[in-house]
């Protein structure tokens, strides 16, 4: 099961590392440092099912439910 409450023990600290690994990189090299941490991330999840709760989660928040009845979520 996916936990999306507040977990961050340093919060702050980690978002300004965030904001930090993407200074002075252009558009492209920015995008491959978000999916190296994306995989690195996922790997230490490890879970199938919980990365999966979390794509769906991840993407639910950006694109709204299609109006041709499918649901946007992806096959586990």
């Amino acid at each position: 099961m996916l936990n999306t409450q507040p977990n961050f023990t340093r919060p702050d600290d980690f978002y300004e590392a965030l904001i930090d690994m993407h200074r002075d990189l252009d558009e492209a090299q920015s995008q491959s440092a978000n999916a190296q941490l994306i995989l690195l991330l996922a790997n230490h999840v490890g879970e199938h099912e919980a990365l999966m709760e979390a794509i769906r989660y991840a993407r639910g928040g950006v694109v709204a439910p299609s109006s041709n009845g499918a649901d946007g979520k992806l096959a586990a």
